[in-house]
């Protein structure tokens, strides 16, 4: 049985996440950068690693591995720029959905307040029709005139 596809994750749908990862995407750096941070998160990488590593020290040089130093050094340099600028996407997605969702509840916030007011008028309207007066608020709740 493949558990591979009991642990994806469903594809991003936020209308904001869509459209930065469109314009991210059109940057030939950002894909490039996105995919060298998705391999080196990855147990392939771990392994082609160990497997280079043990070659590197068992066969092309001797101890104390000074090469071997120098490129591990260079590649932790690099490597932490590519996470970092994967910290910088995410945290990137993360201010267009924060900024999308301030959006969408302030419209909201807004309709609902423009229907309470449309409803309370025509409220207020039907009751004056029956000759009623309209409680303004609350306090007069409960109390009957």
């Amino acid at each position: 049985m493949n558990t591979h596809h009991a642990l994806a994750l469903p594809a991003a749908k936020h209308p904001a996440l869509v459209e930065a990862r469109l314009k991210r995407a059109q940057s030939v750096q950002l894909r490039i950068a996105d995919q060298i941070t998705k391999f080196a998160g990855s147990m392939p990488f771990v392994y082609v690693h160990v497997a280079v590593f043990a070659v590197w020290m068992l066969v092309l040089e001797d101890s104390p591995w000074p090469t071997l130093t120098l490129a591990v050094s260079l590649e932790a340099i690099f490597l932490s720029t590519f996470v970092m600028i994967g910290q910088n996407r995410q945290a990137s997605f993360q201010q267009a959905k924060a900024d999308h969702d301030f959006v969408e509840q302030e419209l909201e916030l807004k309709t609902n307040t423009d229907l309470t007011r449309e409803i309370h008028t025509m409220l207020v309207g039907m009751n004056d029709k029956r000759g009623r007066p309209v409680e303004q608020g609350p306090e007069h709740r409960g109390k009957t005139t």
